[in-house]
């Protein structure tokens, strides 16, 4: 999961603040309409977040660069992804620099904390892009950067596997039938349906950089392969007042009321002052 560009933004803001140049790129997202957005902090709310409902309140959490644990970052994990959260349960992805294990925060409804490590497959990509939570809470569906057929699916931490002591393994995949790439974050819908937020800069695989993509299952996720038929729904909203490369991010789905959330990171010194986690309505 790429964190260059926010940082490299921080320090340009630090240095020179652009000129007046606004640029309105509108996103035309099929299905959903845009119902507002909210200012996005590049520190502790540039990553994702999630929709967290537990008897005791609802809450939505976000991740950044502010909000990684400094105690996980002293042994090798200093990169937090795109959180999950399902029957109130929450977990947060971190990813290392080297080909170390990949590991998932995991907190449980009554608030108790255990952490969970992944030991890479041999052909499995190190970067942990995002967590998302199945809606029954027995798996997690997690992500690799770059051009990918598939979404991985291990068994989810704390539910279907217990002991944070033993490796959290590789259970089955999501076999796509179209490549995607650069993954930010996916949300399930519904047990069969799952939303996800690509920072493709290219747009030669859908027509359109920073699409929302829809992944339609063959069947609810489990220990086997299930297909994955992936449309795009078209881009993001990219607006802001300064011009160059926006960073699509996280992504939500409340199921309280349908809404919607993602997070896009607005390009040079713009970072810190537009970038906006969108809210949209299926219509």
């Amino acid at each position: 999961m790429r964190k260059t560009g926010i940082v490299l933004s921080l320090v340009v803001l630090l240095t020179s603040l652009t000129g007046a140049v606004t640029t309105a790129v509108a996103g035309a997202v099929t299905g959903w309409t845009t119902i507002g957005s909210d200012r996005a902090r590049p520190l502790d709310e540039s990553q994702g977040l999630a929709t967290v409902v537990r008897p005791s309140g609802t809450s939505i959490r976000y991740t950044g660069i502010g909000t990684v644990d400094a105690g996980l970052a002293a042994r090798g994990w200093k990169h937090i992804g795109d959180p999950g959260s399902a029957q109130g349960w929450y977990v947060e992805p971190y990813q290392r620099e080297d080909r170390g294990a990949k590991l998932f925060r995991v907190e449980a409804p009554d608030g108790t904390r255990a952490d969970y490590q992944h030991a890479l497959e041999s052909w499995e990509a190190n970067n942990n892009s995002f967590a998302a939570v199945s809606p029954d809470a027995r798996w997690l569906v997690s992500g690799e950067w770059g051009t990918m057929d598939r979404l991985l699916v291990l068994p989810m931490p704390g539910v279907a596997a217990t002991d944070p002591a033993k490796n959290l393994p590789y259970a089955s995949a999501i076999r796509l039938d179209h490549r995607v790439r650069d993954i930010q974050g996916c949300d399930f819908v519904s047990l069969t349906r799952l939303l996800c937020s690509s920072d493709d800069p290219d747009g030669s695989l859908f027509g359109t950089t920073k699409p929302l993509l829809q992944v339609d299952l063959a069947g609810p996720v489990s220990g086997s392969d299930v297909a994955g038929h992936v449309t795009s729904l078209g881009q993001l909203p990219l607006r802001s007042g300064c011009s160059g490369n926006f960073e699509t991010e996280g992504i939500d789905y409340d199921e309280r009321d349908g809404t919607l959330r993602v997070v896009v990171m607005s390009p040079g010194a713009c970072v810190a002052f537009d970038s906006k986690t969108w809210r949209f309505r299926q219509e």
